[in-house]
């Protein structure tokens, strides 16, 4: 005996609403319409599938029997559907997504979560990459979006637009040595021992190339892969670390201390590349990177308009 999907559908709907009524509105089926399959459905069958009542519909023995078997094949059914579907979509280039140390933290993460769960038939390549090299990627048509810091991407070229700030802060063990300052040097700071990042790592390269070449001679007890475990170790009073703010959990117990360097305030800005600019691929990972932005704990824009555009100022 062969079944309609549509009736097996319809069939699935009327069980789990309780009404024949409900079963064709989800279907989008009139009432004469609807009963007219079931009845038709317990014709083929050869049994009473539903039982009538004042209050609605329930299923019989053998409904109930129906209904379960229904949603096995109507279940293999979209497998196979998606299966082959798999085979006749056009093949679509991964997008190509840029960013440092930082924003691969916690920023571009959490937009990514967001963005491959919304739009599961796009892909994205994701690379850590310093803001000159990210910049001439974009200029050259071989990336889609990019996290940049402001004081090295501006006067690319480049559409950009502010994605929060990335400044830098000085952390330690609750209660050690930072314990009652509010503000720090980083000459200050290089007093003491310190845990950092391997020095391959973009922010690193990025703190050196600002300190110069007289940068103040430092101890690191240790140097590691990630931000994580950093903010790890300085929390556990293995020494002291320099971090973006974006980087410290707020519930974390930790002391924290402005750096009044002036290289310490920095801005992340999100840029695009030259190639379709309006793909709404594009568009849909960059409006997820803006809300993974807003959702910062220390992003300042996060008591702002949600739409993420708003004039970048200076300073």
């Amino acid at each position: 005996m062969r079944y309609d999907l549509d009736d097996l559908r319809l069939f699935l709907h009327i069980v789990t609403e309780g009404s024949i009524t409900a079963g064709a509105h989800r279907m989008h089926l009139s009432l004469p319409s609807a009963s007219a399959r079931v009845r038709s459905l317990e014709h083929h069958a050869g049994v009473t599938l539903l039982i009538r009542g004042r209050r609605g519909v329930r299923p019989t023995p053998a409904g109930t029997t129906l209904a379960r078997h229904a949603r096995d094949v109507l279940d293999r059914t979209a497998r196979l559907e998606n299966a082959v579907a798999s085979y006749t979509r056009p093949p679509t280039a991964p997008l190509t997504l840029l960013g440092g140390g930082s924003a691969m933290h916690r920023l571009v993460p959490r937009a990514l979560v967001s963005f491959l769960r919304v739009h599961p038939d796009v892909d994205v390549t994701v690379s850590e990459s310093r803001t000159p090299w990210t910049v001439r990627m974009l200029a050259d048509g071989e990336a889609d979006l990019g996290v940049v810091l402001d004081d090295e991407a501006r006067d690319c070229g480049l559409r950009m637009e502010p994605l929060g700030d990335d400044s830098l802060v000085v952390i330690g063990q609750a209660g050690g040595i930072l314990a009652g300052r509010t503000a720090l040097t980083y000459s200050e700071v290089a007093e003491h021992p310190l845990v950092g990042l391997d020095a391959h790592s973009s922010l690193r390269r990025w703190i050196e190339k600002h300190l110069g070449p007289h940068a103040p001679v430092v101890r690191y007890r240790t140097t590691v892969a990630n931000l994580g475990v950093l903010v790890t170790l300085a929390a556990a009073g293995a020494g002291l670390a320099v971090v973006p703010r974006r980087a410290v959990d707020p519930h974390q117990p930790l002391d924290v201390c402005e750096l009044q360097d002036p290289w310490a305030r920095r801005h992340h800005l999100l840029a695009w590349g030259v190639k379709d600019r309006t793909s709404p691929a594009t568009a849909a990972l960059a409006e997820h990177l803006r809300h993974a932005a807003l959702s910062e704990p220390f992003s300042p824009f996060a008591h702002q308009d949600p739409d993420g555009r708003r004039p970048f100022h200076d300073g």
